[in-house]
């Protein structure tokens, strides 16, 4: 959104014209999820929705989470998916979109790893262009975050990131910097912690030194919700719109400083300039026929979907070409595993809620059921908070129908009919200021949902339930939950807080009805509905089960990795191991069964005890609801595997960066690894990864010509690097060609290799392709804190490329002068 001429003086002019009461108003939002707007000049209200890999009004499209976007490497699919989420969101009465998270990989544990794109700024920051640029191309809005160092969830709210200059402009700046400057973003979020001891919503040094004047943003700056902290210092400092609304800080107490002069009108005036600027350029309201041409949850949309998760699988083992599995030898395939029947996003604000899922087993059966025989087992469980309830074992008031009879009522006591009777649902949403259904309060409604439930084995089962606001089960008759006279803690605000553990018989009906009643006055409602069988159960007699099943099968296939939960906002991971006996699941699988395929369902890195014992390992990320499909389509080989790892996968916890400085120490989180972050540590510390940043196998192979760079180049000047890659293989595929670039001697200690390009090239059996890179200063630069500035130094620099950080294909000097 390029500044003009005639835009800057409408802007003056209504800005002249404004009282201070209206230019206030403008800098808080109207409600939970919009922002004010101003009838008298025709400024529209902007609508937010929670994203970044779907708009979570229901139902919607759910495309992979972010990690999984940014393993295909690919920047014109994730503009594309960027395309396809702004059309939902117009769709949905949206205008913008609350992504892309861009904030680094720093830890294994970070609760929300899965949502943002890796562990390299330059990864990150292209495929951040590429996303934000896919959604302002249908008109769409985007929503940076989270600006900046919001690398934990643990203390998040108080926490400082102690981080020094050179590793804050080095690693956790340049990808927000890339992305302000090619994209230009409606709005930059600032995060929820304090940055060397400042909160981000009122960090000068941040928001108006570096994001607004040294890179030139015009957009807005709007605080996460309920990130600000002051009346005064936040706007005075570069927050420009306070979130939630209606206004806590600023508001009337906002005109009270101003009056008081505890700060000029001046401050208040330059934020104003923003929002009115961003709602001119938003081009709100859109027309009818703008709108008609976004759909929500179009079989375009879901095909995209699987196409995104099918480029973002990962193929980190595949010992004698075990993969693709050939359906011609394997008569029989025994899919085994907690993950085989639920296909997790990550819990949290992003959490979106679409119309189905594809799990592997689904997957699976429809891929190749007709051509071997498929039978299950799941072995073991993964979820100590048991995962929310498949609409596959309910039924509705009918008998017929797979989920729930739900009744919404306009009013949150139940009271008279209906006002809207839907089939086929299940008790699971989250809402932000939206209604449940058109033509319900948002504010204050009831929900009913009846019918019957069975449970796939005899057995004690777990029925629990989540809410904000007040829900209630009552089960075979017996009322087992109340949230009023109740409350049981769970590890995060979306976690189970209510349940009970009941004796059930294998397909018998139970009838079940769950109601929820909203009566709070904030605009937010949430319930989740969970059933199943606790962790914490003895599960020797499964895995021997699930072995035995492997042992008469010709291919196992174990689908492992977290459940919904176990990842997801406001708590970090408590460990790196896989949960539950998942790893004993594997070992003894194998052990069964030499044809043993493990497939991780997961957002961050986990560790693998069982990697030696296992022959073909794939990681899928999150890969949204087509993600079963696409499993299904990759190991059997309708799909050649084209994903590298965006993050360093460790072998041991103790091996990674901050090991022994992500704790919290006095709410501080001190940096202490410097630059050295990522694949950098590993490579400066000589230590050996599982699989390295980067790496991902194929069922092709590739091979690199020369790597050719001028001898000698001057700075300033833009350095141009080409190699030549072929498929040697006998199947078309996808090669990224990765570009890391080293400087040999320098004033300040560097890391060994910095990625600075990357290109995915799909060639056929035999064909070749030249891949070129312009590199220009800052992919030679360090940031020199004295100066305060970026530098580059005279001398050598090695040019490297290969298919990841460690597996360098061809090098070539470049002399800088």
């Amino acid at each position: 959104m390029p500044k003009s001429a005639n835009l800057e003086s409408r802007v003056e002019s209504i800005l002249k014209s404004m009282t201070l009461a209206e230019k206030t108003a403008l800098l808080s939002g109207s409600s939970t999820m919009a922002s004010a707007g101003n009838e008298r000049f025709g400024l529209p209200s902007l609508v937010m929705t929670d994203g970044p890999h779907g708009v979570t009004s229901p139902p919607a499209t759910r495309f992979p989470s972010g990690v999984a976007l940014a393993a295909s490497w690919d920047t014109e699919l994730v503009k594309q998916v960027g395309a396809a989420m702004a059309e939902e969101v117009i769709a949905k009465g949206k205008d913008i979109l609350l992504g892309p998270c861009v904030n680094m990989a720093r830890h294994p544990l970070g609760g929300r790893n899965f949502e943002s794109m890796g562990e390299d700024p330059w990864l990150a920051g292209r495929l951040g262009i590429a996303y934000v640029l896919g959604v302002h191309s249908r008109g769409a809005g985007t929503s940076l975050k989270h600006y900046a160092c919001n690398n934990q969830e643990d203390d998040r709210l108080r926490g400082s990131a102690e981080v020094d200059e050179r590793t804050l402009r080095e690693i956790y700046l340049p990808h927000f910097e890339m992305i302000v400057k090619e994209a230009r973003p409606w709005t930059v979020m600032c995060s929820y912690n304090r940055i060397n001891g400042v909160y981000a919503s009122q960090n000068r040094r941040l928001l108006t030194d570096i994001l607004k004047n040294e890179w030139g943003y015009d957009g807005v700056v709007v605080s996460d919700w309920g990130a600000n902290h002051t009346i005064v210092d936040s706007v005075k400092n570069g927050l420009d719109l306070e979130m939630p609304g209606p206004a806590r800080y600023y508001g009337k107490l906002l005109i009270d400083a101003v009056i008081n002069r505890e700060l000029g009108e001046a401050d208040i005036n330059a934020a104003a300039r923003r929002m009115i600027r961003l709602a001119l350029r938003s081009g709100r309201p859109l027309s009818a026929a703008a709108r008609k041409r976004c759909a929500a949850n179009s079989p375009e949309h879901q095909a995209l979907s699987r196409r995104a998760a099918e480029a973002s699988i990962t193929l980190l083992k595949n010992d004698d070409a075990l993969l693709p599995i050939d359906l011609r030898a394997a008569r029989s395939i025994a899919v085994i595993g907690p993950n085989a029947t639920i296909m997790p996003c990550g819990s949290g604000s992003s959490w979106c809620t679409p119309p189905y899922v594809v799990t592997p087993l689904d997957g699976i059966k429809a891929l190749v059921g007709k051509k071997a025989r498929i039978e299950y087992a799941q072995g073991c469980l993964n979820d100590p908070n048991v995962p929310a309830v498949n609409a596959s074992l309910l039924r509705g008031t009918d008998g017929k129908r797979r989920g729930l009879t739900a009744f919404y009522f306009d009013n949150p006591a139940f009271a008279g009919k209906p006002k809207v009777i839907r089939h086929g649902m299940v008790p699971d949403f989250t809402l932000h200021g939206q209604p449940p259904v058109n033509g319900i309060n948002r504010l204050n409604f009831s929900i009913r949902w009846q019918g019957t439930i069975r449970a796939p084995e005899s057995g004690v089962f777990r029925v629990r339930a989540a809410c904000w606001g007040n829900c209630r089960v009552v089960f075979d008759g017996r009322q087992i939950i109340d949230t009023r006279t109740r409350r049981i803690g769970g590890r995060s605000w979306f976690d189970a807080q209510w349940f009970e553990d009941i004796p059930l018989i294998k397909d018998r009906a139970y009838a079940i009805t769950a109601e929820y009643i909203k009566t709070q006055n904030e605009e937010s409602s949430h319930m989740r509905l969970s059933f199943g069988k606790s962790c914490d159960a003895d599960q020797d007699a499964s895995i021997r089960a699930a072995a035995e099943l492997a042992r008469r099968c010709d291919v196992a296939v174990v689908c492992a990795g977290f459940p919904g939960s176990w990842e997801g906002e406001a708590n970090d991971r408590p460990h790196m191991d896989l949960p539950g006996r998942q790893n004993d699941l594997i070992t003894a699988v194998a052990a069964a069964n030499p044809n043993a395929v493990v497939l991780v369902v997961a957002g961050s890195p986990v560790t693998m005890p069982w990697i030696d014992r296992v022959p073909a390992v794939l990681y899928a990320w999150y890969p949204g609801m087509e993600g079963g499909a696409a499993l299904a389509r990759v190991i059997t080989g309708a799909v050649n595997p084209s994903g590298k790892l965006p993050v360093t996968l460790p072998k041991r916890l103790i091996d990674t960066p901050a090991f022994l400085t992500y704790t919290p120490v006095d709410n501080a989180m001190a940096y202490g690894e410097g630059v050295f972050m990522g694949y950098r540590w590993y490579d400066a510390r000589d230590i050996a990864p599982l699989f390295p940043f980067g790496h991902g196998l194929s069922y092709t192979t590739f091979e690199y010509g020369a790597l050719h760079v001028p001898k000698k180049a001057q700075r300033g000047q833009l350095v141009r690097a080409a190699i030549e890659i072929r498929n040697s293989g006998k199947r078309a595929g996808a090669e990224v060609v990765q570009l890391y670039v080293r400087d040999m001697e320098s004033s300040l200690i560097r890391p060994m290799r910095e990625l600075k390009g990357f290109r995915k090239v799909f060639l056929k059996p035999g064909e070749r392709a030249v891949v070129e890179f312009k590199l220009d200063d800052r992919s030679f630069a360090m940031y020199d804190p004295e100066s305060g500035r970026w530098v580059v130094e005279p001398g050598e620099f090695v040019i490297e490329a290969g298919g990841s950080s460690r597996e360098i294909q061809a090098r070539a000097v470049v002399m800088m002068k």
